[in-house]
């Protein structure tokens, strides 16, 4: 057996009627979708659900799962403590869901999670098992969190769900919670951004199809801007079904309150071996950075050639007759950034020279961005096809006694106080104003938001 079905379902406690008390009619829809997909869900009879949810324990850089035997939980925090929801987990699914994790060195399992039994704060778990403990409760639960990895690990997530509960024989579905967009109108708890409908009409058309594909070439940015809530959770739920042939029933798409719900139901029809989506994003990236890489200039062509170089024989590049006179005869500071998957993987640089030379500068940061950011681990040698490299050369910086004289377009910023430094590059995506500028640049230093700081500005010229 595998998992047999799937259902993308919304979390909002207001479609609870204790919670609710009336204005889950104005949801309607929504609220009937649900009551189907329970019903969908007691005709499979599955010996296990599996949910993810954007409000279990989330950590950026591992997927929590719940590790203790039985859990409980209710919606005393939405003013109903009368709903209340108790588990049974499916520990042998969950360990080797961990297992099968740890041997690939995924970041997947119970840490964080082994021994709370108590998930009144994860609604998006709640009120799902909610509307399916209504028509089905003979079954044991696997419930997972989100992660600040990429959308694609999301989906690899999901490849391990699959193996495990075809290794154990489950008859399984997976319960895909998430909301879609927070900001859809001027009254939603987020306002209004075009970007929010927008999201909503190209998700809903991408779950119609089944894209997984699609799914996973999302940008992360535009995901950030329109307040999304349920992506990752369906990226999971799309690896799940990777290689496997699925029916699509859209049950409804309402967005009453400003926030989008979907309800969506997938069942599997078999194999497809050409659904094999997460290899296929992976072929795409690869082909996306060897073209991009033959297009790079000769700043970022030498970061790349030096993350190579020294991911795979542990020491920098050495200065040979293939580097160019032009970095070789002029010295500056340069940041060297490296994204993966479109998300930052390392960023380290220096604001001035220190090195005799550009090339070296850049060879020196190159390293130190691919190994030593403290904000990542090392970049594997498997990773290598799949990076996407910039350097920053930077102008010498200049002292400026007023934020007026900053444009985050135009300029980049460095602020210092008692010995503590913070920098941010200019023309940043997601950086508009010159306050926001300041206040990263602040917090990458430790410096409190109200703490003076003395500013610096500077230009910068981006190579790709």
């Amino acid at each position: 057996m595998s998992i047999i079905a799937g259902f993308v379902v919304p979390h909002a406690p207001i479609l609870v009627k204790e919670v609710g008390k009336g204005e889950e009619n104005k949801v309607i829809k929504t609220v009937e979708s649900y009551k189907a997909v329970a019903k969908d869900i007691a005709k499979l009879k599955p010996d296990t659900i599996i949910i993810s949810s954007p409000h279990a324990e989330a950590y950026s850089d591992y997927f929590s799962i719940a590790g203790t035997k039985t859990g409980y939980g209710s919606l005393a925090n939405f003013n109903a403590p009368e709903v209340m929801i108790n588990v049974n987990y499916d520990t042998e699914l969950t360990d080797l869901i961990e297992k099968l994790s740890q041997e690939i060195s995924f970041p997947a399992g119970k840490l964080g999670e082994n021994s709370r039994t108590d998930f009144s704060s994860d609604h998006g778990s709640l009120v799902p098992l909610y509307f399916i403990n209504q028509e089905y409760k003979n079954y044991r639960l696997v419930r997972l969190g989100l992660s600040g990895l990429s959308i694609a690990e999301h989906y690899r997530m999901g490849m391990i769900i699959q193996k495990a509960v075809e290794a154990l024989g489950r008859n399984a579905v997976y319960v895909a919670s998430g909301d879609l967009s927070h900001c859809q109108s001027k009254d939603g708890p987020y306002g209004f951004k075009p970007c929010g409908p927008q999201y909503d009409k190209m998700i809903m058309d991408t779950l119609e199809k089944a894209d997984f594909k699609g799914l996973l070439n999302y940008d992360p940015d535009f995901l950030d801007e329109a307040e999304v809530c349920g992506h990752d959770s369906f990226a999971i739920m799309a690896g799940a079904f990777d290689r496997k042939a699925v029916e699509t029933k859209v049950l409804s798409h309402e967005n009453t309150f400003g926030i989008g719900y979907g309800v969506v139901e997938y069942f599997v029809k078999g194999d497809d071996v050409n659904r094999n989506f997460y290899d296929q994003y992976l072929d795409d990236r690869k082909e996306l950075m060897e073209e991009k890489s033959k297009k790079a200039d000769i700043f970022a062509s030498l970061a790349r050639r030096a993350i190579n170089y020294y991911i795979l024989n542990n020491k920098p590049l050495p200065l040979d007759a293939s580097i160019p006179l032009e970095l070789l005869n002029q010295k500056a500071g340069a940041f060297v950034s490296i994204h993966e998957d479109q998300r930052l993987r390392g960023c380290i640089g220096t604001i001035q020279p220190i090195y005799p030379n550009l090339a070296e500068e850049i060879i020196h940061n190159a390293c130190e961005a691919s190994t030593r950011d403290p904000r990542f681990d090392p970049i594997l040698p498997k990773e290598l096809p799949y990076l996407d490299i910039s350097v920053d050369v930077l102008s010498p910086f200049e002292a400026i006694s007023s934020k007026k004289e900053l444009d985050p377009k135009k300029y980049g910023v460095i602020v210092m106080n008692s010995g503590r430094e913070g920098l941010l590059l200019p023309d940043l995506e997601g950086v508009d104003t010159v306050d926001q500028q300041i206040k990263i640049a602040k917090r990458k230093a430790g410096i409190g938001d109200d703490e003076e700081v003395k500013l610096f500005r500077f230009t910068s010229r981006r190579h790709v």
